[in-house]
């Protein structure tokens, strides 16, 4: 809570530290946050420059908290007209932008990102600015960053962007990928399979998207930035036509016909049954072995009376299964 008024976190603990005693010397506080005495003494002079501690009159070898409530407050208040004089110079430079978008020739439409680091900075920075939606084609072999890497994706599930993610068959190789979209869900992202995608691709709300250029080494990788557009239409249609025809990994929150219920494990076989994964693969997302798989679909199939795995697909939608 503190860095956002400023504070990095060895000031932050110092301060925090100083408030829980009446007064406290350099020394005192470097034990408690388990920092050097040199360290502590820079940190206190810049918390009194910024009005969080003072000296205490009669030892000024100690320090003392400054009330959290009045100097807390007055940061609060400066950052607070910091960011409205942001605000108020964003939606002027906005108004210059979009006097300049309707100038763009065809050559201004797409921009070019290269470099790898240039590439994550940028997908970062386009999840951070995300409004509402963020739609994604996801390959194995074409990332823009790791997993591990994108933490903005998670920031903005939090703050309430829905997220539309349509993964190629190769990436349910990862064991892990089913447990980690079902864990998604509550959150707002929906994911579906497809056996190929044509490219990665990433398209915030419907005003810019993302998608890398051919990969040849790493010091050439980039990656295409295109601005409001007949070829970002053409990429938004591309990415609903093929959402349409995918298959669905998670539910989506609409209601099926509500029939027999059934394990959450059958529940979740059936789904990977119908995204096209092999006894084996759905063996690995579940944890289980490929011959309980095989023993499962049978029990399904003698339930629901049916002859072919294909059957028993169409069998599980119309029961509302899956």
């Amino acid at each position: 809570m503190l860095d956002g008024i400023g504070l990095d976190e060895d000031s932050a603990r110092v301060y925090r530290a100083l408030v829980a005693r009446p007064s406290a010397t350099a020394a005192e506080l470097a034990s408690d946050v388990a920092l050097a005495v040199g360290r502590v003494t820079e940190l206190l002079a810049a918390l009194e420059t910024m009005g969080l501690a003072a000296r205490q009159g009669a030892d000024s070898e100690r320090a003392v908290a400054s009330p959290p409530g009045i100097a807390l407050r007055a940061l609060l208040a400066e950052q607070e007209r910091r960011l409205d004089t942001v605000r108020s110079d964003l939606v002027d430079l906005e108004a210059v932008y979009r006097e300049s978008l309707a100038g763009r020739t065809a050559a201004d439409v797409v921009d070019v990102v290269l470099g790898a680091d240039a590439v994550r900075q940028r997908f970062a920075q386009l999840q951070a600015a995300a409004a509402h939606q963020v739609r994604a084609f996801v390959r194995s072999d074409v990332p823009f960053v790791s997993a591990e890497e994108n933490a903005e994706e998670e920031r903005a599930l939090l703050r309430g962007v829905r997220y539309r993610v349509l993964v190629e068959r190769g990436v349910m190789d990862d064991a892990h990928f089913y447990a980690a979209a079902r864990e998604a869900l509550p959150y707002g992202e929906y994911v579906r399979v497809a056996p190929t995608l044509p490219t990665r691709l990433l398209i915030i709300d419907d005003d810019i998207a993302l998608l890398p250029m051919r990969r040849t080494t790493d010091e050439h990788y980039g990656a295409i930035l295109v601005h409001p557009s007949s070829l970002l239409d053409l990429l938004v249609e591309v990415f609903e036509s093929t959402w349409s025809r995918a298959a669905r990994l998670t539910d989506e929150g609409e209601p099926g016909v509500v029939g027999e219920e059934v394990e959450d494990l059958d529940r979740s076989l059936l789904t990977l049954l119908m995204v096209g994964l092999t006894d084996a693969r759905i063996a690995g997302q579940l944890g289980i072995s490929a011959r309980t798989v095989q023993r499962r679909v049978s029990v399904l199939m003698e339930l629901t009376r049916v002859a072919t795995r294909f059957q028993l697909g169409a069998e599980a939608v119309r029961r509302g299964w899956v």
